[in-house]
């Protein structure tokens, strides 16, 4: 018999947006306001409101952690967000929608971002920041 092999987690989307909106009667999830990067004018920056959407596949089954780490030293990445969520096997897709709220910007740069499942990093990318 051939043993079970079990894959690792997967990033199938990763958006920076204004907002989702989930119809109530299909569940069809509409994103709003997709973006890259900040603009600013004065420094340090706040950012009232904004999120980050992720699709994850082959996540097995169960309770699972996610955080998700920014920062401009990719070496010190500070956590964000950190949350648990439920996959029902690896086949399902999983949508996170991610409210990011007041995030301070003390300069123009490109800030690190960091993705982990259960302690397991999935996804580095990164938001840039400019005047």
């Amino acid at each position: 018999m051939d043993p079970i092999v079990q894959s690792k987690p997967q990033v199938l989307t990763w958006l920076t947006c204004d907002g989702v909106h989930i119809d109530p009667a299909t569940g069809k999830h509409t994103i709003l306001g997709v973006f890259s990067n900040i603009r600013g004018r004065n420094f340090p920056l706040t950012h009232p409101f904004m999120v980050w959407f992720l699709t994850l596949c082959d996540v097995p089954k169960g309770e699972h952690t996610i955080r998700i780490s920014m920062g401009v030293d990719p070496t010190n990445l500070k956590p964000l967000i950190e949350r648990a969520f439920q996959s029902q096997g690896p086949l399902q897709r999983i949508n996170l929608i991610n409210e990011v709220r007041n995030l301070s910007f003390p300069t123009p740069g490109d800030y690190g971002i960091m993705i982990e499942i259960d302690d397991e990093p999935l996804l580095a990318t990164n938001l840039q920041v400019s005047q």
